[in-house]
Order: structure tokens, then C-alpha cells, then sequence
């Protein structure tokens, strides 16, 4: 299983518990005990990306993702943060962060987009359940946000965002976000983006040092080696089937998991073929878990049921789990005994 720091969690429960919040029964859930979480240890990405996606469901704060990236500290990402301040200038910088983001909290991908004028860090959202997008989008976006200004904070530059992007439609709180990040924010956009001037990103960095970006660079390597042999342990079946259980109600495309697992949609296809699996069969065990969930441990109608799965007619869901499971919903709810 691909792992890694249990700090970026933490982060985000102290974050929770210091905005009133009480994480505690999402944690038990799975296992953790808020007051036990180790910093030394590492936890399983899905894992961890499922915790998240729980603790959307309870919030009703919309605003809480946003909050919460103000407590991520620097010295929770290790050397990476040594080998971006010891670059020779911002656009340097940027390219690292790219390059090594696997080590960083994000479970979206950053690329670097150069222009004439303006130069954009871009930040492509893992596609989630609609109760978690917006929840863990805001959280990404606000933490490196939080890295980049506390970084410039330290090497006494100002190297800030001329405008920013949000994958979601405006909501009620947008002058929020425009107060929260100082900058003029466009809602709307496909991807979230930090819109910087091509000046500011050839600042010369005060804290340059070859000799130890060389150094701290090999100690990265080392890092992402280990993490891209885990995944690589893993198999995409296992990956797809963690990326699928995700989901609450409409579940996403071949195309929309490929590129949430870092693959093309070939790629991803022909791996699962490698591997004896397929996507379709895949999603179709992801709903079947989903109903038997629903109908255990819901009162929803058989008709609600089918229209969180995707289906749009009840009667193509209700043939649907007579294949799976042998029996229609509604005689499975009876059952004594379900998952």
C-alpha cells in the first residue's frame, strides 16, 4: 500500500479541534484515536483520503477547508522545504515543487503553466464526491498557499498571486476568499490557479546554496523512490478499487480515475487488463458495496438508492443487484444478517 506522513492528518485535526469542530467519531471509524495519532508514523493514502472524505459529510461549515490550511507548518514537509529554499530563484522553486509533490499533503497534482506576462501554478483536483470537492479542494489550495507565503516570510520576499482560480462554482462566501488570500478570485474555472508575474518568479532567493540543494535533492529522490516502489507493489487494481470507494452516490468515469491515479486512460485500461481486472467490473463491485451499505444501514427508498448510484431508473438497479446478489433490495433488507 502506498503510504505516507501521518502529519498532514494531524494537521488537520488539531485544525478541526482549534475551529470548534470534533473530529473524534470519523476517526474512530477507522481505527485512530484522535489523542494517539503519532507523528513518526505513516498511514495509507486511501485511508487517509477516505477520513477526509467522512469528515466532509459531518462539517457544515463551508468554510472549514479553506481555514484549515492556515495550520500546516512548514517543518511538517521534511526537506522538501530545504530543497525549494535553497533554489536560485521562485521559478526554480516552482519547478521543484512540481517535481517532488508527492512528499508534499496534495492528493491533486500540480504542473507550472508559463506565459507571456503571467505564469500559473496549477493545481488539477482529484475528482471526489461533491460533499468532500469543495471541503478538500479548499484545504489544498489554502495549504500551499500557507507554504508559499511562510517560505517568502523566511527569505524576506513577496512573491504574491495576482489572481486565483477555484474549480467550483462562486459561493455565497466569495468575498471571503478574496479577503483570505488578498487577491482578486475567479470562480468557475476548471483547475485552481495561482496567477504570478514572470518578475516576481525570477527573484533571486537569498537562501541559494548548490552544494546543499545537491544534498537535500538526494534525500528526496530517496523519499519519492520509496513511495513510487509502493505503488508500484500495489497494483492499479487496488488503487482503482481505493479511488472508487471514495464515492457516496455517482461514481466517476475510467478517464476521471486515470488521471486521480496519474495515468492516461490507456494506461490505466491496459494495467487493469494486465492484471485480470477491468474498469467496468471494477465499478461495478464499488456500487454493489454501495447498496448493500445503503440498504443495511439506511432507510432510503430502493428508488433514492438507485438515483445515488447513478442509475436512472430504479428498475435497471433493481436487475442490477438481482445479479450480484440473488435476491432483489428490498428482500435483501430483510436478511438478518447484512453487511
Amino acid at each position: 500500500m502506498s503510504t505516507r506522513s501521518i502529519l498532514g492528518l494531524i494537521y488537520m485535526v488539531q485544525g478541526l479541534q482549534q475551529l470548534g469542530e470534533d473530529p473524534g467519531p470519523v476517526l474512530r471509524k477507522h481505527g485512530l484515536d484522535a489523542d494517539k495519532l503519532d507523528p513518526s508514523t505513516r498511514i495509507e493514502r486511501a485511508r487517509e483520503l477516505r477520513i477526509y472524505a467522512d469528515l466532509a459529510e459531518q462539517l457544515h461549515d463551508p468554510m472549514l477547508g479553506l481555514r484549515l490550511g492556515g495550520f500546516y507548518g512548514l517543518a511538517g514537509y521534511g526537506p522538501l522545504v530545504m530543497l525549494i529554499m535553497t533554489c536560485a530563484n521562485a521559478w526554480e522553486a516552482f519547478q521543484m515543487g512540481v517535481r517532488y509533490q508527492r512528499l508534499t499533503y496534495l492528493f491533486g497534482t500540480l504542473r507550472l503553466e508559463p506565459g507571456e506576462r503571467l505564469s500559473a501554478l496549477v493545481l488539477s483536483p482529484m475528482t471526489m464526491a461533491p460533499s468532500a470537492f469543495r471541503f478538500r479542494v479548499d484545504g489544498e489550495v489554502s495549504g500551499t498557499y500557507k507554504m508559499v507565503r511562510d517560505m517568502q516570510a523566511t527569505m524576506g520576499l513577496d512573491i504574491h498571486a495576482e489572481r486565483i482560480d477555484m474549480p467550483y462554482p462562486r459561493p455565497p462566501q466569495a468575498a471571503e476568499y478574496e479577503a483570505y488570500f488578498n487577491a482578486p478570485v475567479r470562480f468557475g474555472e476548471a483547475e485552481a490557479r495561482f496567477w504570478l508575474r514572470n518578475e516576481h518568479l525570477q527573484l533571486r532567493f537569498p537562501t541559494a546554496d548548490a552544494a546543499a540543494h545537491a544534498m537535500v535533492r538526494a534525500m528526496c529522490d530517496q523519499q519519492l523512490q520509496t513511495q513510487q516502489a509502493e505503488e508500484a507493489q500495489q497494483g492499479v487494481t487496488e488503487r482503482v478499487k481505493a479511488h472508487l470507494g471514495l464515492f457516496n452516490g455517482e461514481f466517476p468515469g475510467s478517464e476521471d480515475v486515470a488521471r486521480a491515479l496519474g495515468l492516461s486512460e490507456r494506461s490505466l485500461r491496459r494495467q487493469l487488463a494486465d492484471e485480470g481486472h477491468n474498469f467496468r467490473d471494477l465499478l461495478a463491485d464499488a456500487r454493489h458495496a454501495r447498496a448493500r451499505h445503503l440498504l443495511a444501514h439506511s432507510t432510503l427508498p430502493v428508488e433514492a438508492i438507485a438515483q445515488q448510484l447513478g442509475y436512472a431508473e430504479s428498475a435497471a438497479f433493481i436487475r442490477a443487484f438481482q445479479r450480484w446478489q440473488g435476491m432483489t433490495p428490498a428482500r435483501y433488507r430483510q436478511q438478518p444478517s447484512q453487511d
